[in-house]
């Protein structure tokens, strides 16, 4: 099978090596997504395990279109009834990149009239549409007059890992913060804190890691699962390796925040997530953090300008700075920031810079390595 992970700007570099520890062939990066060859069991695998993917495509055909009836007759030719049947639901989802095709949702509605149309003559009736929750989810991708078209098999989004009960205002994506713990090198060698971790996405993402279970073993419902050729067997044993696969953390992970609320929130999400034994989470403000441990990897998405006045982020950036160096000697560092002129006033050498986007917001993920005595300087 051909095959499509979709996953965010900037983190397709960790997606493939995740996918080739999962045993895909012929890994291609392409823009916020990776292609690959790979049979059923690499396919379920992909839905259940990989950190970093969105949602995974299989592609079922491509052709050219030039114009309306061009698209139509080439979903038409597709033999759908090897997919879903007259009494099932179906949804499409359209991306187009074509001086062809300027409206996405046209393409969509066009697609979605030839499966119709085509089990209509046949039957006389016609599948219906449910947006929500359909059989089968189709994915049509233009670019200029290239066609590709795609069954999903994820259905609903991947970073929906079932464990957020409740979350502050703006958490972070489940993907990005495994993206960014990938990113990090670290492999639960050490000890992980995040020393402001709102309703605990980051840390709980690493308890995933550091315990080695897949991060969807929560998840009940896969598009695959209602496809005619689902194998409950294959399945099953697939889900029951993952399950034998979990392991003890060898170190801490350790959650602070300076709100009542945050850390609540951050101990109901891992309860949820059942890493309640295995991470640790205290209300404690940063300026009053101690290093949990001797060594260790410190990850943080800090308050932007929205939840801090504008006069006020420079100096509470300062004292982030200054409280790694002091506090912190021994860890490698990774800050997340919108705020580019916030990241020059922590005031440390950083060894490494990538270009990511929180939400809508371009971002800046900056490695910090701490060593006992660190150099301050202007962080370019």
């Amino acid at each position: 099978m051909q095959l499509l992970a979709k996953t965010l700007a900037g983190l397709e570099d960790v997606l493939a090596e995740e996918i080739r520890q999962l045993g895909g062939q012929n890994i291609q990066i392409a823009t916020r997504a990776v292609s690959f060859e790979g049979d059923k069991r690499i396919l379920y695998r992909a839905n259940l395990e990989l950190r970093t993917a969105l949602r995974v495509l299989v592609q079922i055909h491509r052709g050219r279109a030039r114009n309306e009836e061009g698209l139509y007759r080439l979903i038409r030719g597709i033999d759908w009834e090897q997919y879903m049947g007259v009494n099932d639901t179906l949804a499409v989802d359209a991306v187009t990149s074509s001086r062809f095709f300027n409206h996405s949702k046209y393409a969509a509605l066009v697609t979605k009239d030839a499966i119709v149309d085509q089990f209509r003559k046949k039957y006389h009736r016609r599948p219906s549409v449910n947006l929500i929750a359909p059989r089968l989810r189709v994915n049509i991708y233009i670019y200029e007059e290239e066609c590709t078209v795609s069954i999903d098999s994820s259905d609903d989004s991947l970073h929906k890992r079932g464990y957020r009960i409740d979350a502050l205002e703006a958490p972070i994506n489940e993907v990005l913060a495994a993206g960014i713990i990938l990113k990090s090198g670290w492999k639960g060698d050490r000890a992980f804190v995040d020393p402001m971790c709102g309703s605990g996405t980051i840390l709980i993402e690493a308890g995933l890691l550091a315990t080695n279970r897949a991060p969807q073993l929560q998840r009940e419902h896969f598009g695959f699962v209602r496809w005619p050729d689902f194998d409950e067997g294959l399945w099953q044993e697939i889900r029951q390796a993952a399950e034998e696969r979990i392991t003890a953390p060898t170190h801490g992970l350790y959650g602070f925040d300076k709100d009542f609320k945050a850390v609540r929130l951050s101990e109901q999400n891992a309860m949820a997530a059942g890493l309640e034994e295995v991470v640790d989470v205290k209300r404690k403000p940063f300026e009053r953090l101690e290093a949990p441990e001797p060594s260790g990897v410190l990850i943080m998405n800090p308050p932007y300008d929205e939840r801090l006045l504008k006069k006020d982020i420079g100096a509470f950036y300062e004292m982030i700075g200054d409280r790694m160096k002091q506090v912190f000697p021994g860890y490698d560092a990774w800050i997340i920031s919108a705020n580019m002129e916030a990241l020059k006033r922590v005031g440390l050498r950083a060894s490494q810079k990538q270009q990511l986007f929180n939400g809508a917001l371009e971002s800046r993920l900056v490695k910090y390595d701490l060593y006992s005595g660190s150099e301050k300087t202007t962080h370019e």
